[in-house]
């Protein structure tokens, strides 16, 4: 197995490096394609000519497209994202801090869509336009329709002005504790490896309402598909033969669940790469401080720069995501290797 995983990975690395390279053009050109000037929002309405060429230069704004776009590949190369154009601060820093406060976020949030929204679909697709199929459906379309800037606002005046049950939605801790130092990134978990268990509890606290609103927004498209999934699965002509020739229901399930085990994996790498993107208005809503948030005062601000490295990191980890989950399918199902 272990030659079959190296060769695995080198034919997806391999397939990697173009799209790396076109995520890389694309995150370029998206920015100084667009109709804003970064010159122009960075000096202000005062600005005179000589100011706006002085700060273009200092971007290297001045010069061809394409040397800006070799001199970006070069630095790229090295690990240098460049530096905020508003704060001054390496764009890498700027991503390695936030990074693992919205991988919290998102982790929790498609880990518990995923223990809710797979059992769900898979009940509902066992008794098919039943009264909890139903249920299931209308429930997992009210997800769908539901934006999610609104289920936040409203989880805030439900919880938090009205029933008091909620902390402030300020942020990942209680303004009367002090942050912890940095180890994994997770106030929470930070928290408990230092032994703080009130500061530990207070951001359990705060990690209740953003994580049940995501979780929501999580869990239906699971439902959705699972249920599609296993529906198919249900008609397929091994499972007609299998009941055919008596085999229990109960077995019928396990097969059923075994054979629709892949495509959910394989959906739920999706649902990580596209929760990632939608955390923004999420932390916006809680302040949570994360890349969604980060990158969302960028893309207001015009903070070009930030607004690069966030794209390429949003793009980036969809490449790693759908790595890891080609890994898990080879592990879990053997053949479609072999039949690739």
């Amino acid at each position: 197995m272990s030659a079959v995983v190296v060769r695995f990975l080198l034919v997806r690395l391999l397939v990697a490096i173009p799209v790396v390279l076109g995520i890389v053009f694309f995150t370029f050109m998206l920015i100084r394609i667009g109709h804003q000037d970064p010159v122009n929002m960075l000096a202000g309405p005062m600005a005179d000519a000589k100011m706006l060429e002085q700060i273009r230069r200092e971007l290297d704004l001045d010069r061809p497209l394409f040397e800006q776009f070799i001199t970006y590949v070069g630095r790229l190369l090295q690990g240098d994202l460049g530096k905020s154009w508003q704060g001054s601060k390496p764009v890498l820093d700027e991503i390695l801090a936030h990074l693992p406060i919205t991988l919290e976020l998102v982790v929790l949030a498609v880990g518990l869509g995923a223990l809710i929204g797979i059992p769900i679909g898979l009940r509902a697709a066992f008794n098919p336009n039943g009264w909890f199929d139903q249920i299931t459906r209308f429930g997992a379309l009210t997800g769908f329709s539901i934006p999610t800037y609104w289920l936040g606002l409203m989880a805030i005046l439900l919880f938090f002005y009205l029933l008091r049950w909620a902390p402030p939605p300020m942020g990942r801790l209680g303004l009367e504790f002090a942050t912890p130092g940095t180890i994994t990134g997770s106030t929470f978990l930070d928290s408990l490896l230092v032994g703080n268990w009130r500061a530990a509890g207070s951001a359990f606290q705060q990690l209740i309402l953003p994580v049940a609103c995501f979780t929501l927004v999580a869990a239906a498209p699971v439902i959705k598909q699972t249920r599609a999934i296993a529906i198919e699965i249900m008609g397929s002509d091994y499972i007609r033969q299998a009941r055919a020739s008596g085999v229990s229901h109960r077995m019928l399930r396990k097969i059923a669940l075994r054979n629709a085990l892949v495509p959910v994996i394989t959906f739920l790498g999706t649902e990580i790469t596209s929760m990632l993107a939608a955390a923004s208005l999420i932390e916006f809503i809680f302040a949570w401080g994360g890349l969604g948030q980060w990158g969302l005062n960028a893309i207001l601000q015009g903070d070009f720069a930030v607004v690069q490295g966030y794209v390429l990191t949003l793009a980036l980890a969809s490449v790693v995501i759908f790595l890891i989950v080609d890994l898990a399918v080879l592990v879990l199902e053997p053949r479609t290797h072999r039949r690739a």
